[in-house]
């Protein structure tokens, strides 16, 4: 039982505790739509392959996505205001590391020290919500958490593309800092103490959180770092090798991260197979896109990062009403619909060429990718939270997140490899359309695939008018889906 009073949201202490959250998770928002607008920048200046653009970008995602479900754990154990500000300190340390990398090999590390971090973080400020306000009040303080939580994404390419053009790659990472404090400073003000009492002997499953971090990086590296081509095998076996025996755990150990038993349920399964395939596709057009819009067609890092745009707006206006919209449906047609018409906006990236006019060639492309992931993302978070166990919403939630994330790490370290553009051919821009155009048919056939297993899996299920449901609320795709339930407003 959590030991905190709660708050009403109307109070100065309510939205205290939605701010200290929001200031925290935009950090690590933020990171993750900046970051590619810097790349082609960070990637002149060190010098750097291919190979190490996608370590700065997966070195943070790995370390994310094999932590966030024992960063929620260790929250509910051991006090979640104090894991999230662990967190956040953390972040900001790691930051300030990144902002003074003197190549690629440090800079990799402090990334996935930032994403250490942000594994702690993140599940913290939604549980911090979910623990300090009163349950009345939960959907609208998550709703509000999720809305300004979208403006810190859509104002990241903008924010992002302007320190690149008017000062240095290196602010992307030293603008956290303020951010940080402030976080700090709400978080210790106005956030209660939290913690799970129940669970005596404390423990958890660090070993397959281990494993299941080992078989992702191993697998990542034999993706990336094909060259020479014997320590790749050597990492991509010990990546099977390390997958293998966490699965193997998973189903002995008392208390699994990733529980088995929630995958005896064919619609979680469907919907995260789903997931999987659609995050991945999107993971690699955000990767690609911005690189291209500034090596082929010359876009400043400004511009690139706000042709992104439109594709935040319609996630913030519109995703609460497609979420009500799934909610009566069921989530087998928008699951299907969404990565489809996801999947023809993407084909149309391949329209974009050298002297691409954004308003004709660009604009319609995100426009549509942006309707697309606004249908599917809302009801795709309350089909999986409402295929599990209610009393298991908030792994089932995590689950997914891990699933999303690993999805695009994982989609960021192949779809190079696929595609030709290993080594430096990046910055040669007749390379670099070939290989960006393969990488976009990959993208448009996994969102395709998405829609596919979707149609076929996926089942609606029957209404339960007595049950309390998970609702999802407004949310910005570019990371992965939130990790927490929104309830519906008590009676």
């Amino acid at each position: 039982m959590d030991q905190a009073p709660t708050v009403r949201l109307s109070t100065a202490a309510g939205r205290g505790v939605v701010a200290a959250a929001v200031l925290g998770s935009s950090v690590a928002m933020l990171d993750g739509t900046v970051v590619n607008v810097a790349l082609p920048h960070i990637g002149a200046e060190f010098g750097a392959r291919m190979d190490g653009l996608q370590w700065i970008v997966n070195g943070y995602t790995l370390t994310l996505a094999a932590l966030v479900l024992l960063g929620g754990a260790l929250g509910d154990r051991y006090g979640r205001r104090r894991v999230f500000v662990i967190g956040v300190i953390w972040f900001g340390v790691a930051s300030m590391l990144c902002g003074v990398a003197v190549n690629t090999p440090t800079l990799v590390a402090a990334r996935i020290l930032q994403g250490v971090g942000a594994g702690l973080l993140t599940p913290g400020s939604l549980a911090m919500i979910q623990s300090a306000i009163a349950p009345r009040d939960r959907a609208r303080a998550i709703g509000a958490w999720s809305g300004l939580g979208g403006v810190a994404a859509a104002a990241g390419p903008f924010l992002g593309g302007w320190m690149v053009d008017a000062l240095n790659w290196r602010w992307v990472f030293f603008i956290n800092a303020p951010v940080v404090l402030m976080a700090v400073l709400a978080t210790f003000k106005w956030v209660p103490e939290s913690k799970t009492e129940g669970d005596a002997d404390g423990r958890f499953d660090v070993l397959g959180s281990l494993l299941g971090a080992l078989g992702l990086a191993g697998v990542t590296y034999a993706l990336v770092q094909t060259d020479p081509i014997g320590p790749a095998i050597t990492a991509g076996v010990i990546g099977v090798a390390a997958f293998t025996a966490f699965l193997i755990w998973e189903r002995r150990t008392a208390r699994p991260v990733l529980p088995p038993s929630l995958f005896a349920s064919r619609q979680f399964s469907a919907i995260n197979a789903a997931t999987f395939f659609v995050y991945a596709a999107l993971g690699g057009v955000l990767f690609f896109l911005v690189l291209y819009l500034q090596t082929v067609a010359e876009y400043t890092a400004l511009a690139a990062g706000v042709s992104l745009l439109p594709f935040t707006i319609l996630m913030l206006l519109f995703s609460s009403r497609a979420g009500d919209l799934g909610e009566r449906l069921g989530p087998r047609r928008p699951l299907t619909v969404g990565p489809a018409v996801a999947a023809a906006g993407t084909l149309l990236f391949l329209r974009i060429d050298a002297d691409a006019n954004y308003f004709t060639e660009v604009l319609p492309a995100v426009l549509l990718v942006g309707i697309g992931m606004t249908i599917t993302v809302a009801p795709l978070t309350a089909g999986v939270l409402a295929a599990a166990d209610q009393r298991h919403a908030g792994v089932a939630s995590g689950v997914n997140n891990a699933v999303a994330r690993a999805a695009s790490l994982l989609a960021v370290a192949a779809l190079p490899l696929v595609s030709g553009l290993t080594g430096n051919a990046y910055e040669d821009p007749a390379a670099f359309t070939s290989g960006f155009k393969v990488a976009t048919l990959w993208c448009a056939g996994l969102l395709a695939a998405g829609a596919v297993v979707s149609w076929l899996f996926v089942r609606d299920p029957a209404k339960e008018p007595d049950r309390l449901q998970p609702t999802a609320h407004t949310h910005c795709a570019y990371d992965a889906p939130p990790l927490d339930p929104g309830l519906k407003q008590e009676a």
